[in-house]
């Protein structure tokens, strides 16, 4: 084999890899935000459970709380539908780089057009997480509001 083939096919293979490196910060990213949505859907059901029996809270306020978090897993959700989009965008972008090659360098745009998918699967994700936090928080807000209210009678 000549010496430049192989350093072609070895240019080949790192090229592969690259999109390795956004793979892991999808994954990251899809563990946060399944533990995301796994916290929200258990705060779910406790508020429901709340709700069923007929606890100290108003209706009107745990219906509220139920709005709210569910809201938030429909960011979650669509954050999560993001990253999958994104992951599936960056395995296609490695396996673009290699039919590209073995097709003789005449897909230069289908490699690099997959790749800009998953990063714009990424933005979304994030945006849509960044969303989530921020409801969250406010949720968390409006409770303690509501709780320290119900201590001051």
């Amino acid at each position: 084999m000549n010496p430049q083939d192989a350093l072609d096919h070895y240019r080949i293979l790192t090229s592969m890899l690259a999109p390795a490196l956004l793979m892991a910060a999808t994954g990251s990213l899809l563990i946060s935000a399944n533990n995301r949505l796994a916290r929200v859907v258990d705060r779910l059901r406790s508020i429901i459970a709340s709700l069923e029996g007929g606890d100290e809270m108003s209706r009107p306020e745990l219906e509220a709380q139920i709005a709210r978090h569910r809201r938030r897993a429909h960011l979650v959700l669509k954050a999560c539908q993001m990253l999958y989009l994104g992951l599936c965008a960056f395995v296609g972008t490695s396996l673009a780089l290699a039919v590209d090659a073995f097709a003789g360098f005449r897909l230069p745009y289908l490699p690099t057009g997959l790749a800009v998918v998953g990063v714009i699967g990424l933005l979304v994700a994030s945006v849509n997480l960044g969303r989530e936090v921020v409801l969250s928080v406010r949720s968390f807000d409006r409770e303690l509001d509501a709780e320290l209210a119900r201590r001051r009678r």
